[in-house]
């Protein structure tokens, strides 16, 4: 077995890819992440599941492939231009993309609850971290990623993940993995 073995691409995930590529968008999860996410997906049947950044729906294509035909997953992106290639290519009844600022999302729907949610903007990770959490059911699992220093990290950002991973580390709620792996993911469970 190798690091850099990926199996099982989902459906359209060349076509999102390069489509991705085209649009100058940097910021996708890197094919690692995103087959974690598809097995973590697959733990939660039935499950209501919540992407926040969507961006151009190459990590929404791994969850979708990972979930049960009764689950659900709601995926959040501010920027039209990179959502419009998710929609184009994940035409998925069990998808429900929304095209909104995350803050605002999560603010005007802090009551529903998800089984999984994947943080892979600012909110929900370096922003609103609290209303995110909350949102989670019993049993259900938070992840992220980017928590390994990258090449294009901004000044002043290593800390803020430094931060971050403490006041995950200080919480009470979650039962908490850090993962040097891919671009280093961390998955709590909430108690």
């Amino acid at each position: 077995m190798t690091d850099e073995a990926i199996q099982n691409y989902p459906p359209n995930y060349v076509a999102i890819d390069k489509a991705t590529k085209q649009s100058g968008f940097t910021m996708a999860s890197d094919p690692k992440t995103c087959a974690l996410l598809k097995t973590l997906a697959g733990t939660k049947p039935g499950g209501k599941l919540l992407e926040l950044g969507s961006g151009t729906g190459l990590s929404t294509a791994w969850i979708l492939d990972g979930m049960d035909n009764s689950a659900a997953l709601t995926s959040i992106d501010n920027d039209s231009v990179f959502l419009n290639i998710a929609e184009r290519f994940l035409k998925d009844s069990r998808l429900n993309l929304i095209n909104q600022d995350a803050g605002e999302w999560i603010q005007n729907n802090r009551n529903v609850k998800f089984d999984l949610i994947f943080a892979d903007t600012w909110h929900g990770k370096y922003l609103m971290l609290d209303e995110v959490l909350e949102m989670l059911n019993q049993g259900g699992l938070y992840i992220i990623d980017d928590m390994l220093p990258q090449s294009n990290w901004p000044d002043g950002h290593q800390e803020k993940a430094m931060r971050l991973l403490e006041q995950l580390d200080e919480r009470t709620d979650l039962n908490l993995t850090r993962q040097c792996w891919a671009t280093g993911i961390v998955i709590a469970s909430k108690k």
